[in-house]
């Protein structure tokens, strides 16, 4: 998982090689180019996406190199140039690299990384930072909607076995954790990340004894301080729960530990936990907890909340692990400006007949607007990276979907999101802790107005371009006959 126990320099698409090999033979491997990554649309019709996966991709950069092996493979292929490989030979990361922090709320179109590289390098790197930016921004977003719909209660995160592969598990843990998960089922994870793994039992457990009592007893005696029971494996409110009690009694109450629990993997959930709270209560157990796992994803948690559920945390597994509902992020890398020989930066654009394909050019940056008076996000503002804004002064921006409608932005606080990761090849970001970051995103979200959270619906949030970068834009279409 590691940089310095995998090279994963050769996880790269094939093109970025055969590319980089016509750059060298062109004489282009000096030409500093821009490239930004972003996304088009926000998962499950949602208002916002969580920014995560930069701390791989800095491990990634760290590591780049070509071994001796991976050269004699490249050769095999009878494509590339001495000259080429010799370069890949000696090849280092030397670029610039700016980011916006893990944990932010993001928005389309707008630049999550910018990378300003030879074309080469900048190329190379492509693949890596979108399938790291891809996978655990879709993990985290999904995470947080999730965390968002259990309005406080514990959300721990129970999909491993579900998940896509060993990356998709661990990584996709770290995600779930980063979007506000409290902690996970995934051992190394923790081990790893420190995402605070936990769990108890499965039926498999109750199974292996006797009787349920006898497997409920065994497992309070080794364990009382961490005492939750599966009660659904057999019947739920006829033994699961009276067999759970009875324990409790006899095993926790004459070492006066009340901190205990039940949970339930099936069934009428709502029913089910408004019955067991009852029973639970009535024996003056008031303080167990009550768990629900079984298939669940906002939607499911919001219903059963709605119906009167009794329940203080959910373990949710496969829908969250894999984002059933929607598993593709839709990421995407693009050329935005390349420096002539005399430096002076040259703006790229991407047209197409599709109006959302279309890329927005040249060096940018991108800031967030804040209200003085309330601390929510107002909107984000794209700008050529020379641009700087007085946030002393009311400023209009413009929708550049919709040219017509305009927007006055006064008694702001203007914040750049973008910060410097690496600057000419060397790393300069002091890299948070996953808490740090945990935090970070929820405070961040926090920003948010309600209506720009909302799962169905939410708020169009503006993400809107400078005059001087819209003027460069529009002089690019017409320029190339598409306006």
């Amino acid at each position: 998982m590691n940089g310095d126990k995998l090279n994963l320099t050769m996880l790269c698409d094939f093109y970025e090689l055969t590319m980089g090999n016509g750059y060298f033979e062109k004489g282009y491997k000096d030409r500093i180019t821009y490239f930004d990554l972003f996304f088009r649309r926000c998962p499950d019709g949602g208002g916002f996406a969580i920014a995560a996966g930069l701390d791989q991709i800095i491990d990634y950069v760290l590591n780049l190199h070509f071994s001796a092996e991976d050269i004699e493979y490249l050769r095999s292929r009878k494509l590339f140039s001495e000259g080429f490989l010799e370069y890949l030979a000696n090849f280092k990361f030397t670029g610039d690299i700016w980011a916006v922090p893990e944990g932010t709320p993001i928005f389309p179109h707008e630049p999550i990384i910018t990378v300003r590289a030879p074309a080469i390098e900048a190329q190379l790197v492509e693949t890596f930072l979108l399938l790291c930016i891809n996978h655990q921004s879709l993990i985290a977003t999904k995470a947080n909607r999730i965390v968002r719909a259990a309005q406080g209660r514990t959300v721990l995160e129970f999909g491993s076995r579900r998940a896509q592969g060993t990356d998709a598990a661990i990584l996709g843990s770290r995600a779930a954790y980063i979007g506000g998960c409290n902690g996970t089922a995934c051992t190394i994870s923790d081990q790893l990340y420190g995402v605070y793994a936990g769990g108890t039992m499965a039926h498999a457990w109750v199974q292996m004894f006797d009787c349920e009592y006898e497997a409920f007893k065994t497992y309070c005696e080794i364990y009382p301080n961490n005492a939750t029971l599966l009660v659904d494996t057999y019947n739920t409110l006829k033994s699961g729960v009276p067999n759970a009690i009875m324990v409790f009694n006899e095993v926790l109450k004459p070492k006066g530990i009340t901190k205990c629990g039940i949970r339930l993997d099936s069934g009428d959930i709502a029913y089910l936990t408004q019955k067991a709270r009852k029973m639970l209560d009535d024996a003056g157990w008031t303080e167990c907890q009550i768990s629900a796992s079984n298939s669940l994803d906002e939607y499911i948690i919001q219903g059963l909340l709605r119906q009167g559920a009794k329940v203080d945390m959910f373990g949710v597994g496969e829908r969250l692990i894999t984002a059933r509902s929607e598993p593709v992020f839709g990421g995407v890398y693009k050329l935005a400006a390349v420096e002539d020989d005399d430096g002076i930066i040259v703006p790229k654009i991407k047209i197409s007949e599709n109006v959302g394909k279309i890329t927005n050019p040249h060096f940018k940056k991108v800031y967030r607007f804040f209200g003085n008076d309330t601390g929510k996000a107002i909107a984000d503002y794209l700008c050529v990276h020379d641009e700087i804004v007085d946030d002393s002064k009311d400023l209009e921006i413009f929708d550049p979907d919709a040219t017509w409608k305009t927007k006055t932005v006064y008694n702001f606080t203007a914040k750049e999101l973008q910060v410097p990761i690496f600057l000419g090849g060397e790393l300069v970001y002091e890299r948070p802790t996953l808490e740090q970051i945990r935090n970070y995103c929820l405070e961040q979200v926090d920003t948010l107005w309600d209506e720009v959270k909302r799962f169905d619906n939410p708020h169009n949030y503006y993400v809107d371009l400078s005059q001087k970068l819209w003027d460069i834009k529009y002089g690019l279409l017409k320029h190339h006959g598409k306006t």
